[in-house]
């Protein structure tokens, strides 16, 4: 009986994530499905003001900046990066590169002031962003959070500007394509997407009837006088998680929308394991509320999810094992879509139990960095944590 219930466990969860989780594994949100009729010449196209917080960005920001600089949007746009204390040189590298090319003129760099008390860095360097955005009576109508590692197709901002008009939404978020080149890549980075959207599945986070909330930091078109609304960048000022925070409080504004996208990809590439481990143990405890009894829940869900079945398919006597089969073949597939979008062979599949137990691995890793006061550790600073010290 209690082998029985062991295999019947990942079974049942597996049903309820297949077909109860809003259908999260197809993947069917993304910025080129269900498009809105582009606007007519005659539409007056609002303004927007591109705010980049950049720290130590050297490497990336000018084919962050110059991608802003080189979009075809109709209306007054203009771009503002704020130098995050960066020791690297990354104002003016950025101010290097575009000064000769066009569009130069949209481009203001603004050097941040020292890092406030109870704020993460990221936060308050978009805060003063958007307050020299807003000065002088020239309020834009959308602001564009972006971050300094994001490239940007030349059409991204009106196809979001317009997606944002037509369904009058608070906020409008990309899920940036991220690198996926080298194996440690392969091996992580969907997984990181489609889990991300199994926790907040996409389609009903763009559903205004229900609660979930969600958005993807890199790239975040937010309606200015609903941002006011909901506090400004204060209301979240101490979170690790900013984006979620962000669009927690702007879905309470109005309708939100979050999808994928080939239309802005991250710059930053990942070196190995590690590297994306570190990454991602950046900000899951924080996702756990710091509670070891979340923690511990966690560890026993994520066993059960994705290390029960394969177990139960090799180890369990018949007719245990067929259950066992059963999930980890619902798991399988549930991963299909995700490896598509990323054009990545199937096969990889088959590694997603290997692919849990290394997630595992690195949300127990984020606890302990949090316990050992290195939580949210990012250029130096380790902001775990910064609203309850």
């Amino acid at each position: 009986m209690l082998i029985g219930a062991f295999a019947l466990i990942p079974l049942v969860i597996w049903g309820y994530l297949i077909f109860g989780r809003g259908w999260f594994w197809l993947a069917r949100e993304r910025d080129d499905r269900g498009e809105p009729i582009a606007p007519g010449d005659d539409f007056a196209w609002p303004s927007v003001a591109a705010i980049v917080p950049a720290r130590d960005e050297a490497d990336v920001i000018a084919a962050s900046v110059g991608s802003l600089l080189a979009q075809d949007y109709p209306g007054e746009f203009r771009v503002i990066l704020v130098d995050d204390s960066s020791s690297d040189g990354t104002a003016g590298v950025a101010l290097r590169s575009v000064e000769t090319g066009p569009h130069a003129e949209r481009l203001t760099i603004l050097k941040g002031a020292m890092l406030a008390s109870g704020w993460t860095g990221k936060l308050w360097a978009m805060k003063q962003g958007i307050a020299t955005a807003c000065e002088d009576g020239r309020t834009p109508k959308y602001l564009l959070l972006t971050d300094a590692d994001i490239a940007h197709t030349p059409d991204n901002l009106r196809r979001l500007v317009a997606r944002a008009e037509a369904g009058a939404l608070t906020l409008t978020s990309l899920m940036a394509k991220l690198s996926c080149v080298n194996n440690a890549e392969r091996l992580l980075i969907p997984a990181f997407v489609y889990f991300f959207d199994m926790l907040f599945p996409f389609g009903k986070v763009n559903d205004p009837k229900t609660r979930i909330a969600a958005a993807a930091g890199g790239c975040m078109l937010a309606n200015t006088q609903a941002l006011e609304a909901a506090g400004g960048i204060a209301a979240i000022r101490t979170a690790i998680i900013d984006d979620c925070a962000l669009g927690a409080v702007m879905k309470q504004q109005g309708p939100i929308w979050l999808g994928l996208t080939e239309r802005a990809r991250s710059l930053r590439p990942y070196s190995g394991v590690a590297d994306i481990g570190r990454m991602i143990s950046r900000s899951a405890y924080a996702q756990l509320d710091y509670s070891p009894l979340l923690l511990v829940g966690t560890l026993i869900g994520m066993v059960l999810t994705y290390l029960a079945a394969p177990l139960t398919a090799i180890f369990a006597p018949n007719p245990w094992r067929f259950a066992g089969v059963a999930a980890w073949v619902l798991m399988t597939v549930s991963f299909l879509p995700m490896l598509r979008f990323y054009h990545r062979s199937p096969l990889w599949a088959l590694a997603l139990p290997v692919i849990g137990g290394l997630y595992t691995g690195f949300t127990v890793q984020s606890a302990l960095d949090v316990w050992r006061g290195r939580g949210g550790s990012w250029k130096g600073r380790a902001q775990a944590m910064a609203g309850r010290t």
